[in-house]
């Protein structure tokens, strides 16, 4: 189907002319939302690059529990864009696409440690509530510090504002799981598709 919006081929400036440049040697082509949102808004390109510098630089959690916590958010919104976005960093990366996959079983699949579990209820129903129960917080207060309930706040957030951008903009997968895969020699058997976990 596409976008709801055309997307942006040939963008005006050379600064956006760039960034395409550089996203297609990243990522083996253009991702959608630059070419849908970005190039109609250039401002905010720069705000873009401090968030995901500070979700990458910033945020001390395990590289794989944030990218599950995001993930997960992901799939319950039915981001397309996002969870395909995540899985080719798991796969980039060499993060467990194996748990990415089983996130929709997380409560009971033996994969997932108390912690993780702990991570992801708390980020399901912030999600799905925008609040939690005292029993869900003090089930992760067990397992996270004070500054890490923090940052696993903020990562859903922040996953929640993205979904919230490409969703109503109808912006799907852009298939960067498969240009990862291939680009890693992993077989594309190896990855199951991802479950939608939306009630």
């Amino acid at each position: 189907m596409g976008a709801r919006l055309e997307p942006i081929e040939k963008p005006g400036g050379l600064k956006m002319r760039v960034v395409y440049w550089m996203m297609r040697r990243k990522f083996g082509k253009v991702m959608t939302p630059l070419k849908v949102v970005t190039a109609r808004i250039p401002g905010s390109l720069g705000l873009n690059r401090k968030f995901q510098k500070f979700h990458a630089n910033g945020i001390q959690l395990e590289p794989e529990l944030k990218l599950m916590v995001g993930t997960l958010t992901s799939e319950i919104n039915g981001c397309g864009f996002c969870v395909d976005l995540a899985q080719s960093e798991a796969v980039r990366e060499n993060l467990g696409i194996e748990k990415m996959n089983a996130l929709v079983e997380y409560q009971t699949s033996p994969l997932f440690s108390g912690r993780e579990r702990a991570a992801l209820a708390y980020a399901e129903e912030v999600t799905r509530h925008k609040n939690v129960s005292d029993a869900t917080f003090e089930e992760l207060r067990k397992h996270f510090t004070d500054r890490e309930i923090v940052e696993i706040t903020w990562v859903n957030a922040f996953q929640n504002y993205t979904n919230l951008v490409n969703i109503p903009l109808e912006i799907e997968s852009d298939g960067l799981c498969a240009i990862a895969q291939s680009e890693t020699g992993m077989d594309h058997d190896e990855r199951t598709p991802v479950q939608n976990v939306q009630e």
